[in-house]
């Protein structure tokens, strides 16, 4: 069913679970599927995520239209969300559309000018139902190999305070070494940082980049109240790996449908053991 998931990550963020966002590919309906179906089977809330950059090929609409349909087919809260934002225009293009959680990544302006663009979406966002998360400290970008293509900042506890005396989003990515894309080696997070935010404040905290990193890293963050967990990377490389298995080794004669039933259903296990990973199962 559609949802903000609002409520759940408040609760996620007191009870010291998380809720998955999983990057769809710009609405390719295997991915969707497999996460809905993982999601009911588990019982727990999901949220299909969306890059606007990845909708070139099928549309921002196709996203949401194939989201809602396949929220439509189960009982547990499924959000549509705005992953990075990056400007005003695109977050009110993305709740025309019917998105139910935006993002606003102002993460590479001065702490006063992210905040007033973030509270620009934020007003917006409120008066229509529809939650915003936002960013301080950018992340890593890393290239194929998994180096960075440019240094960023982590971000420092007193201007994660700063910002939250200028604006109040309803979640809060906070960068602290972690990337997009896959990691050289054991990434450096520093869960030192969301500890000291936690200090001062409750906002129900998000993981980016969780590809890659450990396990264990993910749960001790989640205990400190990271209440959204956010995989692509390895969703869309295992996608493309299921995808050459199946049309080599099956005998498809031809169907693709065959052949994306097949590669969904065996995603469905990779994000089984997401919702496991996040403590996310039976609070749907």
């Amino acid at each position: 069913m559609l949802s903000t998931n609002q409520e759940l990550l408040l609760d996620a963020s007191r009870k010291g679970y998380a809720i998955p966002a999983i990057n769809t590919q710009g609405g390719n309906y295997d991915i969707i599927w497999a996460v809905c179906k993982a999601a009911e089977e588990m019982n727990s809330p999901i949220i299909l995520a969306h890059y606007v950059s990845t909708g070139a090929y099928s549309g921002n609409d196709w996203f949401v239209e194939v989201s809602k349909w396949c929220a439509s087919k189960v009982s547990v809260p499924v959000s549509i969300h705005l992953d990075h934002g990056s400007d005003f225009q695109v977050c009110m293009d993305a709740l025309k559309l019917g998105f139910t959680s935006l993002m606003i990544d102002g993460s590479t302006l001065p702490i006063e000018e992210n905040a007033r663009l973030s509270n620009e979406v934020i007003k917006v966002g409120h008066a229509f139902g529809v939650p915003v998360e936002a960013e301080i400290g950018e992340l890593l970008r890393l290239d194929e190999k998994g180096a960075a293509l440019e240094n960023k900042n982590t971000a420092d506890p007193d201007q994660v305070r700063q910002f939250l005396e200028l604006c109040q989003p309803d979640t809060l990515a906070i960068g602290i070494g972690n990337a997009h894309g896959y990691y050289q080696g054991t990434p450096d997070i520093k869960l030192d940082v969301l500890r000291k935010v936690r200090s001062f404040s409750d906002i129900p905290l998000v993981l980016h980049g969780c590809t890659g990193m450990e396990p264990e890293t993910i749960q001790e963050a989640i205990k400190i109240g990271v209440a959204k967990i956010n995989f692509g990377t390895d969703v869309r490389y295992k996608y493309l790996q299921y995808y050459g298995e199946a049309i080599s080794q099956m005998n498809h004669q031809g169907h693709s449908w065959k052949v994306s039933q097949a590669v969904s259903e065996r995603l469905s296990e990779d994000i089984r053991a997401i919702i496991q990973l996040s403590g996310s199962q039976n609070k749907g």
